[in-house]
């Protein structure tokens, strides 16, 4: 009878494990927050830092953040500034955000004004390194006015892959045109909200008042 039994238990705990085993990554959230830098934009930079001191606070062991800039070309690991996937153990997880805040601080003190902005390339960057990370929740935060200017060498016009990934504009300011004719500023957004949603982005956002940014990041 014993050895009966135990031959019965040991499926029934192996289909335990497998119902009460899940990736713990499901549960986490990835954000990659491009930062733009041309032209005078990169005068909003502080704003920027202002993001990433609030998504330090908030973001939780096993979260990841990745900080980069958007310029001239934009599809290279070398933009991205600081990255980090948090400890679980909090005194490492405090040692990882402060270094990733030393490091944003850093690059706001000495950035300047790109030549031309590939918002697209920093799109498709930030996609890969949200994939690798295997967070559940994935979250893509572009500080900019929206405004892609790539020079004639830069190929960027093609479908890109968004999958599962919220993208939210965040400080779109409105350009000089834009008030002149309003119409070229809407247009410029919903032009990127028809693009992103072809690419399979669970959702599309547009947030200008940073305050309303804590109740969609915790959505």
């Amino acid at each position: 009878m014993k050895r009966r039994s135990f031959l019965v238990s040991v499926p029934l705990l192996g289909l335990a494990q497998a119902l009460g085993c899940t990736d713990p990554r499901s549960h986490a959230h990835g954000v990659y927050l491009l930062v733009d830098t041309s032209g005078t934009y990169a005068q909003e930079i502080g704003k920027a830092q202002l993001i990433v001191n609030y998504l330090l606070g908030s973001l939780q062991p096993g979260d990841s953040l990745a900080v980069a800039r958007v310029r001239s070309r934009s599809f290279s690991e070398k933009d991205i500034i600081a990255k980090a996937t948090f400890d679980q153990r909090p005194s490492q997880a405090n040692a990882q955000k402060r270094l990733l805040k030393e490091r944003v601080e850093a690059f706001a003190a000495t950035a300047r004004g790109s030549a031309n902005t590939d918002i697209t390339g920093g799109l498709i960057q930030g996609a890969l390194f949200l994939k690798e990370t295997g967070a559940g929740r994935k979250t893509i935060l572009i500080f900019s006015d929206m405004q892609e200017e790539l020079d004639k060498a830069t190929q960027r016009d093609f479908p890109i892959d968004l999958q599962d990934i919220r993208v939210v504009a965040v400080n779109v300011v409105k350009l000089r045109t834009d008030n002149l004719d309003p119409r070229l500023y809407l247009g410029r957004l919903e032009g990127w909200q028809k693009r992103v949603q072809a690419a399979g982005a669970r959702e599309w956002r547009v947030i200008n008042d940073l305050e309303h940014l804590d109740a969609l990041l915790n959505s």
